[in-house]
């Protein structure tokens, strides 16, 4: 029994000698940053680069987490989750360098946030500024409720301080991969929930993924089309409830 996810796997797969010859056209190339020009911004402390805990220990240690705490968190545990899924960590001429990597460096994810309890930023969605280290605040209010139902009704993504929403770009992959693209976006995305994943735990915190989604609602949400631009992937973060003794 064959289906979609079949029909793409053989579609977009390579084969020696056949490989889709195509000619980067650089007046299209889409660009690398979406910026909410109306906005209003909220600074992020600058990411602690140093010290922490271990990589192998976090590596160790690992484990998703479902139930939450109702403490919140700082701004600085939320600039260092930020910075570590998807930061700039180094320039290389024209390119910012990621602390995630991305096929290409073409870097296709974007990262929202639903804000249920940070120290001193108000409830509500924000898509994170890479370049500026920032927020962007789109909307104040409480979405939890939404953000829960949209993910298939699990109650930690309407429990934990904060959720990250990755949505995709696709035409920032596509203008060099063509249908291969879709194949490096959720690699790519991959690659950011494990640099949160251990980001969290090296600084007390826990995590969980969630890939089942209602594409349609987490899009109407964020006002994304879902064609060319989609969520993708999300996760859950805050402190861990330890069960009773």
């Amino acid at each position: 029994m064959t289906g979609s996810g079949d029909d793409f796997l053989g579609s977009t797969k390579y084969v020696r000698g056949a490989l889709p010859r195509h000619r980067l056209d650089w007046s299209t190339k889409p660009p690398t940053y979406k910026v909410y020009q109306s906005a209003t911004r909220v600074s992020l402390p600058t990411p602690d680069v140093e010290g922490g805990l271990g990589l192998w220990d976090s590596l160790q240690k690992r484990r998703s987490t479902r139930a939450y705490t109702d403490e919140p968190l700082t701004q600085q545990q939320l600039s260092q989750l930020l910075w570590a899924s998807q930061g700039i960590s180094a320039r290389r001429g024209e390119y910012d360098l990621r602390t995630a990597p991305s096929a290409g460096a073409l870097y296709p994810v974007e990262t929202y946030l639903c804000i249920n309890r940070v120290e001193e930023i108000n409830p509500g969605l924000y898509h994170y500024s890479v370049p500026n280290h920032e927020l962007e605040c789109l909307e104040q209010g409480s979405f939890a409720a939404q953000v829960r139902r949209g993910a298939l009704d699990q109650q930690l993504a309407e429990h934990a301080p904060v959720v990250f929403i990755w949505s995709a770009v696709f035409a920032r992959s596509k203008w060099k991969y063509l249908q291969r693209a879709y194949r490096y976006i959720f690699l790519d995305s991959g690659h950011i929930a494990q640099n949160l994943a251990l980001a969290a735990e090296a600084l007390g915190l826990g995590t969980c993924q969630v890939g089942a989604i209602y594409d349609d609602e987490l899009n109407s949400l964020l006002g994304l089309d879902g064609i060319e631009e989609s969520v993708i992937y999300l996760s859950s973060v805050g402190h861990t409830r330890r069960p009773n003794r």
